[in-house]
């Protein structure tokens, strides 16, 4: 798929849809916060939220005190959503519109967080941008938050076909630029009532970007 389609078929998804109808909506990220709160991150750490623009995590870290939120997203109504669901709050947050294949970052990030993107990613080319992106804006040390379908998830999402993946899959993209730290699978029941496993993984940057 083309980055011009891309963009036009997530506009159209949260353009027609609430964020709470999406199937990977979670009313309360439990997983992912959890994950958070175990890298340890100061309240003041840069955590980066992508394809998270009508996600309810931001509303839950800024609710426990993180001050330094971003969440990037590739389709603007997703934002409108979010921004109208937090209110005044959303200025607390950054927000980067953008497709996280073109995305060029000019900071490093001490906590990059990616539910249910990088699964949409089925072709090599873009998978090593996303990588190459990653590798480039993680602090040292820093912690890479990963949530895919795993290997009994399903091959089909909203209207898209997705790569899942198992933790072999995983550690051959990913080390040794990364150390693994955690891995699990959750069954997330959808809003329709559907059953998604996800595969949720923790990472470590080893030697990346440009801070310690």
């Amino acid at each position: 798929m083309s980055k011009k389609l891309r963009k036009s078929h997530w506009e159209n998804v949260y353009t027609k849809k609430a964020s709470s109808e999406v199937s990977w909506y979670q009313s309360v990220p439990e997983k992912s916060l959890e994950l958070i709160r175990a890298t340890r991150a100061p309240k003041n750490a840069a955590i980066l939220d992508v394809g998270g623009g009508a996600s309810t995590l931001v509303d839950h870290l800024l609710d426990a005190g993180f001050r330094d939120v971003s969440i990037l997203d590739i389709a603007s109504s997703a934002f409108t959503q979010s921004r109208k669901r937090l209110g005044d709050c959303a200025a607390r947050a950054k927000w980067i519109e953008a497709d996280i294949t073109e995305f060029e970052p000019t900071r490093d990030y001490a906590v990059w967080h990616d539910r249910a993107v990088f699964h949409f990613l089925t072709e090599a080319a873009d998978r090593d941008r996303y990588l190459e992106t990653l590798r480039k804006s993680l602090q040292t040390q820093g912690h890479l938050l990963l949530a895919t379908f795993s290997a009994d998830g399903p091959t089909r999402c909203s209207g898209l076909e997705v790569q899942r993946y198992s933790i072999e899959m995983l550690r051959a993209l990913l080390e040794p630029h990364f150390n693994l730290r955690m891995h699990e699978t959750e069954a997330h029941r959808t809003p329709m009532g559907g059953r998604q496993e996800f595969l949720y993984s923790w990472w470590q940057a080893e030697n990346q970007g440009t801070s310690s």
